[in-house]
């Protein structure tokens, strides 16, 4: 968004070199809301508009789509950090740019908060929009993004839709949970079974991190023959914060 300017590098949007008639298409969030405490919501988002010469008739439009119209005459201080953050995305939506960029838009919300804002992102791209998000709550990118990508020190480790980068490593196919008695006889026992190349334990459980090929079925027989009954056994879908933590680990780097 030429805020901060590049030491190095470069970059093609929709196959051209940035520039200031492209940015103008995007609407930008960056970190958190940034409005006068005193004025209204109204207020802020004429002062808003006039920065980026587009007219104060869009503001009701954006205010609606927000859901903050009813508020509009109300200060900034007395909003909710959910509303603060709703009011940032609609002076984003000044102008009806396709594309939106946000930064962690989720930032130091409550659960509450977090919802309307996942609720909101939706909405937006139902509407057509397309919207870049960066963000370290991955649970959020997880139920809202329709692709991710996941840089370290500037490289791009991998990228794809998030079923592909979900399920993009056969040798960590799955997790599949159990339990029983003696949970140390049951973590040296399954151990031996061949395809097991990670077990890890919380709460009275034993996490398996296996080849697809290892099925719930094919534990509950090894485990029979072995004498241990189990008390628990269910596969657990892996989710996008064990796959990043996973693609990150310079230590075992698996892609």
């Amino acid at each position: 968004m030429d805020v901060l300017k590049a030491s190095e590098g470069q970059y093609l949007w929709n196959g051209e070199a940035g520039n200031p008639q492209q940015r103008r298409k995007i609407g930008t969030l960056l970190e958190t809301p940034n409005f006068f405490h005193y004025l209204s919501a109204k207020k802020n988002l004429e002062i808003a508009a006039a920065i980026k010469g587009y007219p104060k008739e869009d503001i009701e439009r954006v205010l609606k789509i927000v859901n903050l119209y009813e508020r509009k005459d109300s200060p900034f201080s007395t909003f909710s950090l959910g509303m603060k953050q709703r009011l940032a995305i609609a002076s984003t939506l000044l102008g009806n740019p396709s594309t939106l960029v946000f930064d962690e838009p989720t930032n130091g919300l409550d659960p509450a908060g977090i919802a309307e804002i996942r609720t909101l992102i939706k909405n937006l791209s139902e509407q057509g929009k397309s919207i870049i998000m960066a963000s370290h709550i991955l649970d959020e990118v997880e139920k809202v993004c329709s692709h991710v990508a996941i840089l370290q020190k500037g490289v791009l480790k991998i990228s794809g839709t998030v079923n592909e980068v979900l399920t993009n490593n056969e040798e960590n196919g799955q997790i599949i949970e159990i339990s029983a008695a003696n949970l140390d006889q049951l973590s040296e026992m399954i151990t031996t079974l061949q395809g097991v190349h990670k077990i890890s334990g919380s709460n009275g459980i034993l996490q398996i991190y296996c080849k697809n090929e290892i099925t719930p079925e094919l534990i509950n027989q090894h485990c029979y023959f072995q004498n241990i009954i189990l008390s628990h056994l269910s596969v657990r879908r892996k989710n996008l914060e064990t796959r990043f933590l996973e693609i990150t680990d310079e230590n075992n780097p698996v892609l």
